[in-house]
């Protein structure tokens, strides 16, 4: 299962795991006509893949997930929480209540409803891995101040279910992505929406992206699927940052 699969690094993941033979669930919450696109396209290509509409907001649409996917495959293997938004590096003095609190309920809140729902099945099969994205604002708070903080609790959330299944074959690691080429963070997006002054004090601690231009969502993919497979067994409470060293 994959939150926030229809798009970015969540679209380059589904790709990657049907690829590698994974039956894939997409969750998203856009039902627009190109909803079922990455599942369609999946499929075409001879793998498997069902996509449910889902806001992971709402806990009663996270239980609906897991149920319509249990229907679907019979078990869950796998959960990537990638669903999120950004804030547009908004400073601290600029951020409303009703902002603060959007961000919060997509970026934490939902990682905790998908996280709490996939343990009540890892649990009772004693096997299951997580995989949560978080950011490199989630390690160095350098972004703004909603999205650093939340992404620092998907950090905190990681680390607390891997001790508590610490020696079982239940793990739960963190990627966090340096400057990833999404629609979150596109040309137009940085000369038009994002808050200039809190990207120039930002700024000052990357390398800019002469020396280490942003990414392609594939590359985030690899670091998920290699952190949800057996060759990373022995790996489990990790927030694993793939920067490509421009946030040293």
């Amino acid at each position: 299962m994959i939150t926030g699969g229809n798009a970015g690094i969540g679209k380059a993941a589904a790709e990657l795991f049907a690829a590698e033979g994974a039956r894939v669930v997409i969750v998203d919450l856009e039902k627009d006509e190109t909803f079922h696109s990455v599942a369609e396209g999946i499929r075409k290509a001879g793998g498997e893949a069902i996509a449910v509409h889902g806001d992971v907001t709402s806990a009663e649409d996270c239980v609906r997930a897991f149920e319509e996917t249990i229907k679907a495959y019979g078990k869950i293997d796998i959960l990537v929480n990638n669903a999120g938004v950004s804030d547009y590096f908004c400073q601290t003095l600029k951020v409303t209540d009703e902002y603060w609190n959007k961000v919060v309920e997509i970026n934490q809140n939902g990682v905790f409803y998908f996280c709490r729902e996939a343990l009540k099945y890892f649990t009772r099969q004693k096997y299951g891995t997580i995989v949560n994205v978080s950011a490199i604002a989630g390690i160095q708070g350098n972004a703004g101040l909603a999205y650093s903080a939340t992404k620092h609790a998907v950090v905190g959330m990681t680390k607390n279910i891997a001790i508590q299944y610490a020696g079982t074959d239940i793990r739960c690691n963190a990627v966090c992505p340096g400057a990833t080429l999404t629609n979150m963070m596109n040309d137009y997006v940085l000369e038009n929406v994002v808050d200039r002054e809190m990207w120039a004090i930002v700024s000052k601690t990357q390398l800019n992206d002469e020396d280490v231009p942003p990414m392609d969502p594939l590359r985030q993919a690899y670091v998920i699927l290699f952190l949800a497979s057996d060759e990373s067994y022995a790996i489990t409470g990790q927030a694993i940052i793939s920067d490509r060293g421009k946030f040293l």
